[in-house]
Order: structure tokens, then sequence, then C-alpha cells
């Protein structure tokens, strides 16, 4: 187990480092953050001293030193276009886009799992037939339309639910919620259906494909041939085989719904880093956009693979 930890942050690490890589080279070849700051009518005095200040005046090596050193600290510098602090931009940001990640991502779970289970034991009944039709149109539809249409039907056409905005929210220090108002949940529940759809169809047409797998096996005819009830062998048995695939895919589209939310909080109007990116996007934003992403997607790989080893018996013997 603490091998298998040990490797897994080794990984993690070096992944992390390739992206800081990626991220101070934003800097270096994309436009000249002294000509952004200074503009074009600015002396060379001005420009030398502003260089130096900055620390662009030393070798690449040790810019990039110090570029993670500051990342290691949460700074990553001021932002060109609102002139305030990147690491407290993102920190406003990042808790409406988590919470409409987890919100989104525990509602296809919720939905997703007892309708692939559904459809894999009623595999031949219409409604199963229906079900995996819509999921194939869950899959192929793009997030903007669905956002389109949702908000056509249900704020236009019906006015029950709003359209845009996070709605009233709670705060608990720097960390705030809508989950606790009633205004805040209305708000969330387009926006989450719109990330959500995609995640419920997936996971639908995972758990079926896996679950009628499953139930081919030996063990199952085993556990059949025992007289053991039916139940229990789907239930506690071929479901608990299912899901191990199942939290793969799950932890890692949880990664793409942060990471890939942009579209959503545009068409919704949702205060989040999405939002944030597309309206606000400098180099120093970007840089810590692509920074926190990426750890993001690591912490939550690190955790996926730790309840896989976990859950998985054949790992352990490993």
């Amino acid at each position: 187990m603490l091998t298998f930890v040990l490797k897994r942050l080794l990984q993690a690490v070096i992944v992390m480092l390739v992206v800081t890589l990626i991220a101070f080279l934003l800097f270096q070849f994309i436009g000249d953050p002294v000509t952004q700051m200074l503009g074009q009518e600015a002396t060379e005095a001005d420009r030398i001293a502003l260089r130096q200040s900055l620390g662009l005046d030393e070798p690449l090596w040790k810019q990039y030193g110090t570029f993670v050193v500051n990342a290691l600290h949460g700074e990553f510098g001021t932002s060109l276009r609102q002139g305030a602090p990147v690491a407290q931009l993102l920190a406003e940001k990042m808790p409406a886009t988590l919470e409409l990640a987890f919100f989104s991502a525990f509602v296809a779970t919720l939905i997703g799992i007892p309708l692939g289970v559904f459809v894999a034991l009623h595999k031949d009944s219409m409604i199963a037939k229906w079900l995996m039709g819509l999921s194939l149109l869950g899959i192929s539809l793009p997030t903007f339309f669905i956002g389109i249409l949702l908000i056509l039907v249900f704020s236009v056409w019906l006015g029950w639910l709003p359209s845009y905005g996070r709605g009233e929210i709670v705060a608990f220090g720097k960390w705030t919620t809508g989950l606790l108002t009633a205004d805040g949940l209305k708000h969330i529940i387009l926006p989450a259906a719109t990330l959500a759809i995609f995640q419920i169809a997936l996971v639908m047409r995972l758990v079926r494909s896996e679950m009628l797998e499953t139930l081919r096996s030996d063990f199952i005819r085993f556990a059949h041939a025992r007289g053991i009830p039916k139940s229990k062998i789907f239930y506690k048995h071929a479901l608990k085989n299912t899901l191990l695939p199942v939290i793969t895919i799950t932890g890692l589209q949880l990664g793409g719904i942060i990471a890939f939310s942009i579209v959503t909080e545009t068409v919704f109007q949702w205060p989040g880093m999405g939002l944030l990116f597309i309206q606000f996007a400098d180099i120093p934003v970007m840089a810590a956009y692509l920074c926190l992403i990426s750890l993001i997607f690591v912490v939550i790989n690190l955790i996926v693979d730790l309840l896989y080893f976990l859950v998985d018996p054949r790992l352990k013997a490993d």
C-alpha cells in the first residue's frame, strides 16, 4: 500500500512540474508583460525598472524556480486586466465552480447508476430501449445546446426556474454556497442539469455494459446454482464488481466537469472560474487556472487510484 501511494505521489509531482513549466512558458512567449502593464508610450528607464522589479532580468532557470516557489504558496502575480491578485480572484470564484461541479456529479451518479442497473436487468423491455436511445441523445448533444434548450423550456416558456446567476448565497468565512437557500437551489438546477445530462448518459451506459458482462461471469452462474436470491446476486455481488470501472470514470468526469464547465458557466452567467477565464483571461489568470485545474485532476486521480486499490483485492495481491 505504501509503495503504491509513493509511486502515485511521484507521478503526481512529475505531472505538476510539467504543468508549471508550461504555465511558466506562457509568461515568457505569449506577449510582453512589461508592455501590457506600462503601455507603448513608457520610457526605456521605466521598462528596465519594471523588469528588474518583476525579476524578468534573471536567467530563465532562476525565473522558473521563483515561479514554482510562488506557485507552491498560491501566488501567481497580479491580473493585468483587473489589477487584483490572481489568487484572490480564483479564491472568490472557486466555491461557485466546485459547488456546481460536485452537485452535478452527485446528481449524475445518483441517477445514472440505478438507471444503468435497470436497463441491464431489463434489457429487452421497451423502457430500457427508450432509455438507451435517450442516453445516446444525451451524449451526442453539445452542452451549450442543452443549456439553451433548458433555458427556453423552463425559464422562458414555463417560467419555473431562473436562467442566470447564482442566486442568494450564504458565506462561511471565505467560502460561499447557495445550496442552503431556496433561491440558490433554484438557480443551480438548470446549470447542474446541463452538466449532469451527459454524465448520466455516460454512467448509465457504462453501468449497463459492465453489469451485463458481470452477469455472464462464472461466479454469477455458481451463485444462481447455489440458490442465492436474485436480488442479492444482482445488487450485492454483481453491482459491487460493476462499480469498479465506474469509480474511475466518475472521478475523471468530475475533474472534467470542473475543468470544462466554462461553456455552462458562460451560458448561465454562473460566477465561477470558467466565467472569470472567459471574461478576464490574461496570462497570469491563464497560468494560475492551468495549474489549479491540473492540481485538481492530479488529486482526483490519486483518490480514484486509492479507492480502486482498496476496492479491488487483485491489486493488493500484486
